[in-house]
Formats: C-alpha cells, sequence, structure tokens
C-alpha cells in the first residue's frame, strides 16, 4: 500500500479533505504513513473521527474524498480510503481512550442510541472529563453498524471493538432501554447536565399501496436475516445503500432476487461501489418501474419516467399510460426510507436536549452522523462550560 501512498501529491489545499464530512486531515496522515509512523497517523485519525475504522470501510468515497482527488484530473485518484482502512482498524484494535481535556469534568451526560453519532459523542465528551450514559434498545452498542449492514460489509468484531473501549474508560451502557418507551426523556433531561438524543431513524416509510402490509420492512430483515423464511423470488424496492444490503443478503440465501427502482441506475442514491458489486454477484436490477400493489404472490408495477421539476430542479418520478407489469414474487422487501420517531422529544422543549444524527437530519450517511455528533458535542461543550 506504501506504493498507493507515493501518489498522494500532498496538496497544500487538499481537494479531498474539504469533501469530507469530517475534513480528514488527509495529507498530515499520508506523510505519518509515508514515513513508517503508522500509530501517529491512527491517533491523528481517531482524534478526528473516531469511526474513521467504520467509516474508510462504508463510506461512499465516490462522493468524497475519491471523487474529490485532483488526481482525477489526469488519471486515478489515489485510493486513500484503504490507507485509512489499515491504519485506522490497526489503531482501534491496539488502542482505548484517553481523557484530552477538563472542560466537562463533574458534569453527566446521557446518549439516548448506541449508534454512529451515539458513539462519536461518547468519545468526544469523555475526552473533556464528562461521565457519559449511553440508552439503547439493542443488547449491544453499534445502533445500525452491528444491526443494520451486513457482515460482509462490516466486520462485527471490529464494531463490537467500540463496546469494549467504551466500557474500558467507564462508559456505562444501558441495554434493552428504549428513550421514550422504556425511559421518558423528560427523567433523562432533569437527571443529567445534558441529554443528546442520536436514536437514529428506524420509522419505516410507506408506500400506500394495496397490500402493502404483507411486505418485509428492510431494517428488519436486515437486523436478522436468517428469521426470515425468504420464498424462492425476492424482489426489493428501493434504490439506496438499505435496499442495496437487503439484496445482497438475500442473494446469499436465495438465487432469484432483483431490485425495483423508480429512477435509473444514474439516480440511485446508493454507494456505486456497492451496486457494482451486488451486479456482480447476480442481482437483478429493474428500473423505471413503480411499485403499485403487492397480493402476496404477485408484486404489481406500473411503468415510469423521470421529470424535471421546473421550480426545484428535483428529479420526479410520473407514471406513464399502459398495462401494469405483474411479476411472480414469493417475498417483496421494502427499502424506500426511514424517518425519526419524533415523538421521543416533542413533548420535552427542554434547553439542555441535543438531537444528532439520522435523528436531527433524516438518514444521512455514517460520516454524516460522524460530522453531526461532532457538532452536537462542541455545542455542549459551549452550553455546559459557559463559553
Amino acid at each position: 500500500m506504501n506504493q498507493e501512498a507515493q501518489r498522494c501529491i500532498l496538496c497544500k489545499k487538499p481537494r479531498c479533505s474539504a469533501a469530507c464530512p469530517v475534513s480528514t486531515h488527509v495529507p498530515e496522515a499520508m506523510l505519518l504513513y509515508r514515513e513508517g509512523r503508522l500509530e501517529e497517523a491512527g491517533e491523528l485519525l481517531f482524534l478526528n473521527n473516531p469511526l474513521s475504522a467504520i467509516t474508510s470501510l462504508v463510506c461512499n468515497w465516490g462522493i468524497f474524498c475519491n471523487g474529490n482527488c485532483v488526481l482525477n484530473v489526469k488519471g486515478e485518484p489515489v485510493r486513500w480510503y484503504e490507507i485509512e482502512q489499515e491504519v485506522s482498524c490497526k489503531f482501534i484494535m491496539e488502542h482505548g481512550l484517553k481523557r484530552t481535556g477538563k472542560d466537562l469534568e463533574g458534569k453527566k451526560i446521557a446518549i439516548a442510541g448506541a449508534g454512529p453519532a451515539g458513539i462519536t459523542a461518547a468519545v468526544f465528551l469523555w475526552r473533556e472529563g464528562a461521565e457519559i450514559e449511553i440508552f439503547d434498545p439493542n443488547p449491544e452498542i453499534g445502533g445500525v453498524l452491528l444491526y443494520g449492514i451486513p457482515d460482509f460489509r462490516l466486520n462485527r468484531t471490529l464494531v463490537r471493538r467500540y463496546g469494549t473501549i467504551l466500557a474500558e474508560a467507564g462508559i456505562l451502557f444501558h441495554p434493552g432501554k428504549a428513550v421514550g418507551k422504556d425511559i421518558p426523556i423528560d427523567y433523562l433531561s432533569s437527571s443529567y447536565d445534558a441529554v443528546i438524543v442520536a436514536t437514529g431513524a428506524e420509522v419505516p416509510s410507506k408506500l400506500g399501496i394495496p397490500g402493502e402490509e404483507r411486505a418485509v420492512q428492510a431494517l428488519e430483515f436486515l437486523r436478522n436475516p436468517p428469521g426470515f423464511p425468504l420464498g424462492e423470488k425476492v424482489i426489493v424496492i428501493g434504490g439506496g445503500n438499505v435496499a442495496i444490503d437487503a439484496a445482497r443478503t438475500a442473494k446469499r440465501m436465495r438465487d432469484d432476487v432483483a431490485v425495483y427502482y423508480r429512477k435509473g441506475r444514474t439516480n440511485m442514491p446508493a454507494n456505486p461501489s456497492e451496486t457494482e458489486a451486488a451486479v456482480n454477484e447476480g442481482v437483478r436490477f429493474e428500473y423505471f418501474w413503480a411499485p403499485v400493489g403487492f397480493d402476496g404472490n404477485n408484486a404489481v408495477f406500473a411503468p415510469c419516467e423521470n421529470i424535471t421539476d421546473p421550480t426545484t430542479g428535483a428529479i420526479l418520478t410520473r407514471i406513464l399510460e399502459g398495462d401494469p407489469e405483474i411479476v411472480p414474487c414469493d417475498t417483496l422487501i421494502l427499502a424506500i426510507g426511514e424517518k425519526p420517531d419524533k415523538s421521543i422529544t416533542a413533548m420535552c422543549q427542554a434547553p439542555n436536549l441535543f438531537p444528532a444524527g439520522d435523528y436531527a437530519y433524516g438518514p444521512k450517511t455514517v460520516v454524516e452522523a460522524v460530522a453531526s455528533a461532532r457538532s452536537v458535542s462542541r455545542d455542549i461543550i459551549s452550553f455546559l462550560s459557559g463559553r
């Protein structure tokens, strides 16, 4: 990999860093890597982004670092993410947390949600001296990293390492505790100096079509694939990363798996490299079909086309005239997006509540959840230290 690192021209104004949601210090880390100072490089990355070992594996490099490398102009971009994977995964497996400040000494902070945003905030705020407690309905720390992303994309051992280092630092984890259900949010706001709401976006969006209730929600399927008795013919509806993850997981269980999407491939929000992997694994893709019904044995689709909203420029879907297509289907998996459960904070307007990650902004990437948690952590430091 050192040969790949030598291709980096160490830009003084690196576009890769500017395009990264967490402004990763690519040239500095790359130089340390070249000099064989891997531990220093790992620490630099970890202090900036505690989940660098994760984001380097599941990030959409095409729209962030890789897609903005200056070498794209004349050739191939530097595969920085591969170097970040090597350095960050080694660092996180060998090192724990260290206090770096005292701004929050004596402060108690509760975090609702143990996913990417919750983990990131816990690390940043613990470094500043705070006592941290995390509440989550799941039995382990990780959120979507452990219960949503397939293990062939993200090693479970790596994710569980974060649970270990948080526990070793004295950060308390309360499993089986869903904030808003098992624990009232107003109780947390009155019992802790600050509360971060990072429960993610887990409420499935609805299509509003006949028979939809018979479909399987993608996140439920990904949580425990062996627990779903898939039929022989599986259709996944959607075009995002969750849809691709569901399709690739189903393909490992059944031969006949297809993804139906209402737009074209270039409009799919999924990471292109993951879509390409699905194609190579034998997942079939059908474009410009909008679902209009499901009877348990057949999925019904209408042909459609893209149109551009003249006011906003958004790409919309228009159903075309013509007979619907009836497709035999034993299992229909819906992956059309999720929303946060805003009822968690609807009845509590306390000033010490801080929404973060997907709860604050809706479904985003893991690295964008990290960026949100970093920002919220800074806000809390200012709020509690009076700065």
